[in-house]
């Protein structure tokens, strides 16, 4: 969704009209309206892992969801269609298969419903070239890198750790698990939380669900510590400063991390999310063979967080090694540069 988001406000002035297209049970409804961009569903489901008893449901919702796509394309008559993956965009990619379309994708490796949708597109956008394995050898492919959020960049260090209470003379940690949190690491870093707020301060992104059982730690280390720790159940607009203010981060390896710690320089214990099938393994793997990242196993984390973070805070050759390698892997224009792809693909169409 917010690849998405990137790729159009790069492209705001450049097109006459967007429909955005969601499923009918889709997370992303409140945020699209607060954009002012029209919107639309049509149903959708999976039908990879599906189990036997959800099969024929699902296979009919499919059915449905391509009927209504032919409506939407009836209705709205689009140039050109981008997708950035989802089981929602099989439909609709089935239903255009005849019109122009570009694909962006997000991950390293493609989940089925991407290497789907490529089997239509006209022109693939990947954020790495090592994606390129993963896809048909004729399609027409492009490395933009991943397009991040504009909000996000050109946050200056130190204003960044003003703006959220942060002492600029010491270490920052930042720990977060996407915008629902992540359990088990929030678990794992509880546990050592006052010995890692000796070494250093800490951002802590909990999510809703642990929010609780956080605050009832955080109310009972003593008051020194208590002022190094800097918990939030969720981060939006200050996200930026988050990223910015660290010299360090712990996080899943979701397809952000590709775009987000490169456009900070960020260095991260990577620790992939492990019923995401191997995407999150494959991500981590990629930051960490460049020298950027290393990789902690979400079964390990508990007896190894603690001593990984110690090693690393206490390292500044190294820390500052693996800052320079992330920086390396960024792509601060990939947002423009999918959307001149989707451009320059759909004039192409007109003259076709």
């Amino acid at each position: 969704m917010y690849p998405a988001l990137a790729v159009l406000d790069a492209m705001r002035d450049k097109v006459d009209s967007v429909l955005w297209v969601g499923s009918e049970s889709g997370m992303e409804t409140d945020l699209i309206a607060r954009t002012g961009l029209s919107y639309t569903t049509i149903p959708a489901a999976g039908v990879h892992g599906v189990g036997l008893r959800s099969l024929p449901g699902n296979l009919l919702q499919l059915a449905r969801g391509i009927r209504a796509s032919r409506s939407v394309l009836e209705d709205f008559n689009p140039d050109i269609l981008f997708f950035t993956g989802g089981y929602v965009a099989v439909p609709m990619a089935l239903a255009a298969r005849k019109r122009a379309s570009v694909l962006y994708v997000p991950d390293i490796e493609p989940g089925l419903a991407l290497k789907t949708l490529a089997r239509f597109a006209t022109h693939i956008a990947i954020t790495a070239a090592d994606s390129k394995k993963y896809l048909p050898a004729t399609a027409a492919i492009t490395v933009t890198g991943y397009p991040t959020r504009p909000e996000l960049a050109g946050m200056d260090k130190r204003l960044a750790r003003k703006q959220l209470g942060l002492k600029q003379d010491e270490m920052v940690l930042l720990v977060f698990g996407g915008s629902k949190g992540a359990h088990t690491i929030n678990q794992a870093l509880l546990a050592c939380l006052p010995q890692l707020l000796e070494k250093t301060q800490i951002i802590h992104i909990t999510g809703q669900a642990d929010w609780q059982t956080v605050t009832e730690t955080s109310s009972k280390l003593q008051k020194e510590l208590s002022a190094r720790y800097h918990a939030h159940p969720y981060l939006h607009a200050e996200m930026g400063a988050a990223l910015a203010s660290a010299d360090l981060a712990v996080c899943r390896a979701g397809a952000s991390t590709l775009g987000e710690l490169p456009l900070f320089g960020l260095p991260a214990v990577l620790i992939p999310y492990p019923y995401a099938w191997r995407y999150q393994k494959i991500n981590a793997g990629y930051l960490a063979e460049h020298g950027a990242a290393l990789v902690l196993e979400d079964s390990r984390m508990n007896e190894e967080l603690l001593t990984t973070l110690s090693v690393l805070l206490a390292d500044r050759f190294k820390l500052g090694s693996m800052q320079k390698a992330m920086y390396a892997l960024a792509e601060r224009d990939a947002a423009k540069r999918i959307a001149q792809i989707i451009l320059d693909t759909a004039e192409a169409r007109k003259h076709d």
